[in-house]
């Protein structure tokens, strides 16, 4: 990574960023495998890393059901992905994200 990218990654967590660059950059954050949509594994993977490694406290059943919640939410066409259309239609409904998806220095 040069000092240009990371400068570039950084600016994206700037008060001034526009929310159309922080949702593009949480997306690819959230795209765990790189294929362009935040699929099951994706999420199971973000949930596993926001519990820190450590056993959901109910079981791998939960975990399923927390992922069908995802999807029944912010699923629109029902292929069981979250396209980045879908993923700003999501973030639009979240007011405090462009609050959070910063850092203040």
């Amino acid at each position: 990574m040069t000092f240009e990218d990371f400068l570039d990654m950084m600016s994206v967590f700037s008060d001034a960023a526009p929310q159309a660059v922080k949702a593009e950059y949480a997306f690819r954050i959230y795209d765990f495998d790189g294929d362009e949509f935040i699929g099951e594994k994706d999420i199971v993977e973000l949930i596993q890393r926001l519990i820190g490694g450590q056993k959901f406290a109910k079981g791998e059943e939960d975990i399923k059901e927390l992922v069908g919640c995802v999807f029944e939410e912010a699923d629109l066409d029902d292929d069981k992905k979250l396209s980045y259309a879908e993923f700003e239609h999501i973030l639009s409904r979240a007011p405090d994200f462009m609050n959070t998806f910063r850092i203040r220095v």
